[in-house]
């Protein structure tokens, strides 16, 4: 059903549990994603495949659909000869798909739609997003993300998922970005150890998202799940706001070759340590399905 309260009240009421990958669920329904668009293609070749993938894990007990936009950009789009008045189209769907999966599921549970903004290298389609450090300035980044956050924001989600930020420096820029859209946001990055991908502290990450009023949650996401439960108990204390998390399986992407490598270090038995260091938007990144976030809904339910 439609939401009567905002997230933000959710999450100072208690834990949300969010989707799982949408590239994974999209590829165990037998989509092909060999693409630098990657789902985001979908929205222009088979727009019912995203809203189904939403609806599996809403009824696997997600409360937050995280939209299919991570790779929908204007820059990418223009490479693959998509004007730039139908890109604004396919971004706004991106939106619409989620909330029509919220429609069909039915349920008497409050729903959330959030719309993804993915990081510059995630464009770029090279792997670049594990790395950061892209030589590029803060006010670059800014003009790169302003103009899709706008789109994004105008097609009225609850909330922008700024996530898997692999750089401060794209952090600043971002929430410089979302500043005056009306929508509030979550930061997440995506972490090794108790660093960002291009290496920062998180202290000084994510003291960054401090004192920005648009920012309801931060967090972690696209990292394993090991990295969690410390980046988790970081955010909470240097920020004072609700921890959001949502790890990989663990598994490991290999840009070249574009597959997963490794083998699964994800378990539901991890999901109450992360809600004890300050967690309260839980779910699962890429290669967790629905069956991990039914698992993870299980657990907080269980809490």
């Amino acid at each position: 059903m439609t939401s009567t309260i905002t997230l933000a009240e959710a999450l100072a009421a208690g834990t949300v549990v969010l989707d799982g990958g949408m590239s994974n669920q999209l590829e165990s329904a037998g989509h092909d994603l060999s693409d630098e668009l990657w789902s985001a293609r979908l929205l222009a070749e088979q727009p019912e495949a995203v809203t189904e993938a939403h609806l599996a894990y809403f009824r696997a007990g997600a409360d937050v659909a995280i939209t299919a936009s991570y790779q929908a950009t204007f820059e990418g789009f223009a490479k693959r000869g998509i004007a730039r008045e139908r890109a604004a189209e396919l971004m706004a769907l991106s939106v619409e798909s989620a909330r029509e999966a919220a429609r069909r599921a039915r349920v008497p549970r409050p729903l959330w739609v959030a719309a993804s903004a993915g990081p510059y290298g995630a464009m770029l389609a090279d792997g670049s997003e594990y790395r950061g450090r892209y030589g590029l300035s803060v006010d670059e980044l800014e003009r790169f993300h302003r103009p899709r956050l706008e789109v994004l924001a105008a097609a009225g989600p609850d909330v922008l998922a700024l996530e898997t930020v692999p750089d401060a420096d794209e952090a600043a820029a971002l929430l410089r970005a979302v500043r005056g859209l009306g929508v509030p946001a979550w930061l997440t990055y995506s972490v090794a150890g108790g660093r960002t991908r291009a290496g920062q502290p998180l202290e000084e990450a994510f003291a960054l998202a401090a004192e920005a009023d648009e920012v309801i949650a931060v967090g972690v996401n696209c990292c394993a799940p090991q990295d969690v439960e410390g980046a988790a108990a970081t955010a909470a204390r240097v920020t004072g706001k609700p921890v959001v998390v949502y790890p990989n399986s663990g598994e490991t992407w290999d840009a070249g070759a574009r597959a997963w490598t490794g083998r699964s270090t994800f378990t539901v038995g991890q999901v109450k340590g992360w809600q004890q260091a300050g967690a309260r938007l839980i779910g699962g990144c890429c290669r967790v399905g629905p069956d991990g976030v039914a698992g993870i809904a299980k657990a907080l339910e269980a809490a």
